[in-house]
């Protein structure tokens, strides 16, 4: 165990050192919810959303998750990358744990994507949003945890894959649909009863519901319980099939 967290630092402190050397990187992921929070935002003043919140307190949840879900899905273009400059196969010969390589990568991601969302809510405070720190707090670690998972199943697929116009379209298969159905820029209760029904099998929903909560205060609530309980059962399931890809292709 030690020696995997040690492993698991130096990793991370790889991949945080080349992104700290791109401030576009870490500042342009940020750029599209953000011309949401401008433009869509005073749209959905006057909705009557209820029990849901201000139009603040549905929305920026929603960006939040919205920004780890693009984000994380298309951390595995630079793995690809990665790998056709050989990386990958440099790695391989290394004494580093096969489980580091993947965890050092998603902590990277996680911290990246966590402060992106921090930027994204100190703007939103500044055009109107009203939330307690706790829901914030939740909301964060929501992000985290949704980069973690996504992140996963991301850098597997890339090991799958050779060439990133293979990977592209997969990741919008998948991405899009989530997107739709999870309900980030309404929420579902809003939407015909066909669709609201079919939005309950698409797991980043109860994220999303769970973060509206904790926006609005409302923490002790079966929604809370779901949202937190599919967020680390993505997580657990997440990880383990990126870890079993990893060691089988010997990354």
């Amino acid at each position: 165990m030690p020696a995997l967290l040690f492993d698991t630092a130096l990793i991370f402190g790889r991949y945080a050192r080349q992104t700290l050397r791109s401030k576009f990187q870490i500042l342009f992921g940020v750029l599209t919810p953000l011309l949401y929070l401008l433009f869509f935002g005073p749209l959905l003043t006057d909705l009557p959303l209820g029990s849901q919140g201000d139009s603040w307190q549905v929305l920026v949840p929603g960006l939040l998750l919205q920004l780890g879900l693009f984000g994380a899905t298309f951390s595995g273009f630079a793995l690809i990358i990665e790998k056709q400059f050989g990386v990958v196969e440099r790695m391989r010969v290394t004494p580093v744990s096969r489980l580091a390589l993947l965890l050092g990568r998603i902590l990277r991601d996680g911290a990246l994507f966590v402060f992106q969302a921090v930027l994204l809510v100190l703007a939103a405070l500044v055009m109107g949003l009203r939330a307690p720190l706790g829901g914030i707090l939740i909301g964060f670690a929501f992000v985290g945890l949704l980069t973690a998972g996504l992140a996963s199943l991301s850098y597997a697929l890339a090991m799958k894959v050779d060439k990133p116009h293979e990977f592209g379209p997969a990741v919008n298969a998948v991405s899009m649909p989530s997107m739709l159905l999870s309900g980030l820029m309404l929420p579902m209760a809003l939407a015909p009863a066909w669709l609201d029904v079919l939005s309950h099998f698409m797991p980043f929903r109860y994220l999303v519901d769970a973060m509206r909560a904790g926006y609005v205060g409302d923490y002790a609530t079966t929604t809370m319980l779901y949202g937190v309980l599919m967020a680390l059962g993505f997580v657990l399931l997440s990880v383990t099939v990126g870890t079993r890809v990893f060691r089988k292709a010997g990354a």
